[in-house]
This record gives structure tokens, sequence and C-alpha cells, in this order.
């Protein structure tokens, strides 16, 4: 018998009824809101560090890291069957684990304004531009909703959440918006654009920010 972490579509064809649709349908609202739930990584900053007793917040974070990895290698080693693989993902590494190493590895390698805005980014403005490309009409809308979007979420991230100057946070923000949205669109074979849309703004926005501009890092 197959080791599989899934019901064998029986959610996703529901998921996809109630919107209309079949299994394919709620296969990809399934994945999109996976990928916004990425946002939630952010959780580790407001959390006290002696919230888990007596573990460190960040020895938590890389275990759930650690386990994330351990699926992905049972996936290619035992046969797990996960739900929401896409067929290139076969043979490679899956895109939930290069997103998990993402969001990671910007909460703890980069200030916080920078992981803020780019997690945020990342967590929402890359199944946004996923969906207006799937548009029947998308002219108009991509890249320019995906732009807008970027730039409001890197502005939240820098300046509300990570306390940057105004006037310095939507200029960085400006900035990092079309940086985010060009690494997100090529798709590239054994590449994955969550990695590039997280780390190429985040190492933008320090290069300019903090080592240019000398802001806190």
């Amino acid at each position: 018998m197959a080791l599989k972490l899934h019901r064998d579509g029986r959610f996703r064809r529901w998921l996809g009824a109630r919107f209309g649709g079949d299994e394919a349908l709620g296969d990809r609202l399934w994945r999109r809101f996976l990928h916004l739930f990425g946002a939630a990584a952010l959780l580790y900053y407001p959390l006290p560090n002696g919230f888990f007793v007596v573990v460190p917040k960040v020895d938590v974070l890389l275990a759930a890291l650690a386990a994330v990895l351990v699926v992905e290698l049972l996936r290619h080693t035992a046969g797990l069957s996960l739900p929401t693989i896409r067929p290139y993902e076969a043979h490679r590494i899956g895109s939930y684990a290069v997103y998990a190493i993402a969001l990671v590895g910007a909460v703890l390698f980069f200030p916080v304004p920078i992981a803020a805005a780019v997690v945020l980014g990342t967590a929402i403005v890359d199944p946004l531009a996923g969906e207006v490309r799937a548009l029947v009409r998308p002219r108009g809308l991509y890249p320019g909703v995906p732009l807008v979007a970027y730039a409001l979420l890197a502005f939240v991230g820098l300046r509300l959440v990570g306390g940057w100057p105004l006037a310095l946070s939507a200029g960085l923000a400006v900035l990092a918006a079309p940086v985010a949205i060009a690494v997100e669109y090529p798709k590239i074979p054994w590449s994955d654009d969550d990695l590039a849309m997280t780390f190429v703004p985040a190492l933008v926005l320090y290069a300019v920010g903090v080592v240019v501009l000398g802001l806190p890092g």
C-alpha cells in the first residue's frame, strides 16, 4: 500500500465543486491557500522567546523546516504521495519545500523590515500573479496589479512592521516591486520562483537600504 498524505483528492474535489469547478480547480485553490499561509512565518517575530517554555523559538522554527525536508525526503525515497505536487516536481525538490527554505531563510538572515516585506510579497503576490495571468484577458492587469500589490505589501513590511522611515520605505518598496515581479515570471526548469522572489528582492533591499542608505539592519 502506497504511503500518502491525502485522501485521493476528495477534499480537492469538494473544494472545487464549492466554486463551480472540478478537482483541478480545487487543487489550484488549495495550493493558493497554502501559499498565502506562508505569511504566518512572520508570527515568529511577536512570539516571545520563552513562548515554547524550554525550547528557543528559533529551534522550533528550524524543527518545522526540518520536518518539511524530511517529508520531502520520504517523497523521493519511500514514494510518499503528497497532494498538490505537480508533474514537473516528480523528480526534483518540491516547490513547497523550497518555499519553506525561502521563508525561514528570510526570517533568520535578513533584518525584520526586509524579511517582512519579502515574506508578505512572496506569500501573497506570487499566487495573485498566477491568477491574473490565468485570466482570459490579462492584458492591462499583468504585470500592473502584481506590481502595485507587491509595492504596497513591501511598504507595509518596511514601514509598519519594520519601522523604517516613511519616505525611504515608500521608495524602497517601489524599487523592490519590479525586481520581484521580474524574477517571478520566468518558469525555468530546476529553479523555483518562490526562492527567487524572496531572496533577490531581499538582497536588493539590503544592498540599497542597509549598505547604501545606512538603515538599521
